[in-house]
C-alpha cells in the first residue's frame, strides 16, 4: 500500500519530482526519461508507467529552460520507437501461443483481448492510435508481432505514432505548462490528462463487455 501511495504522489506531483531529478542529475535526466519511455513501450510488464502525464510535465520544464525541447523530442521519440520495436520482436518470438497463457501478476488476457479488438477496428493504424491509450499502447506492438505484421509496415506506423505521441504531448506541456493558471493547478491538470488518457480504454472496455453480455443473453 505504501508503494501505491508513493506512486500516486509521484504521478500527481510530477512537476515537483522532475524538478528535483533535473537539479540532482542534470544531463542524466534525459537518460532517465529515455529509460522510462522505453520501458513503458518496450516491456509488456510495464503498462502502468505514467507516459502521457510525464511527457506533458517534461514539456512544461522545457518551457522554463530546465530541459531542452529539442533534446526531449529527439531522445524520447527514439525511445518510443525502439521500445515498440523490441515489443514487436518479443511478440514475433512468442508467437500465437501467447493467447493461451493464463493470467498472472504481469500478464492479463483482458489487455490482449482489448488490443486485438483495436486491431480488428483500426488495422495497422492501431500502432498510431494506441500511442494515446495507456495499456493498449504497450500491447499493440506485441500483438502486431504475434500476428506477424510485416516489419516494413510496422516500422512505418511505429515511427509515425511515436513522433506524433512525443511531439504532441511534449509540445503541449511546452506551450501550456508555463501558463500561471496551469502552474497553480498542475496536479489537477495531470489528473485531467490521466482521465482523458484512460477514457478511450474505458469506453472500449464497456463496449466489449456490453457486446459480450448481449450475445450471451441472445444465446
Amino acid at each position: 500500500m505504501e508503494y501505491l501511495k508513493l506512486f500516486i504522489d509521484i504521478v500527481l506531483h510530477l512537476d515537483v519530482h522532475l524538478s528535483a531529478i533535473t537539479d540532482h542529475y542534470g544531463l542524466w535526466t534525459y537518460a532517465i526519461l529515455f529509460l522510462i519511455i522505453f520501458c513503458e513501450t518496450g516491456l509488456v510488464v510495464a503498462p502502468f508507467l505514467p507516459g502521457d502525464s510525464l511527457l506533458f510535465a517534461v514539456g512544461s520544464l522545457a518551457a522554463i529552460d530546465s530541459l531542452r525541447l529539442d533534446y526531449l523530442l529527439v531522445f524520447l521519440t527514439v525511445a518510443a520507437v525502439l521500445g515498440d520495436t523490441v515489443n514487436y520482436g518479443i511478440g514475433r518470438f512468442m508467437g500465437p501461443r501467447v493467447f493461451a497463457m493464463e493470467d498472472s501478476r504481469v500478464f492479463k488476457r483482458e489487455y490482449m483481448d482489448r488490443t486485438r479488438a483495436f486491431y480488428e477496428k483500426y488495422g495497422g493504424k492501431t500502432i498510431i492510435f494506441a500511442r494515446f491509450v495507456p495499456i493498449i499502447r504497450t500491447f499493440a506492438p506485441f500483438v502486431a508481432g504475434v500476428g506477424a505484421m510485416k516489419y516494413r509496415r510496422f516500422i512505418f506506423f511505429n515511427v509515425a505514432g511515436g513522433a506524433a505521441w512525443i511531439g504532441i504531448l511534449v509540445c503541449a506541456g511546452y506551450f501550456f505548462g508555463a501558463l500561471s493558471a496551469v502552474k497553480k493547478n498542475f496536479t489537477m491538470v495531470i489528473f485531467i490528462i490521466i482521465i482523458i488518457s484512460i477514457t478511450p480504454g474505458i469506453i472500449e472496455y464497456l463496449r466489449h463487455h456490453r457486446g459480450g453480455a448481449g450475445k450471451g443473453a441472445g444465446g
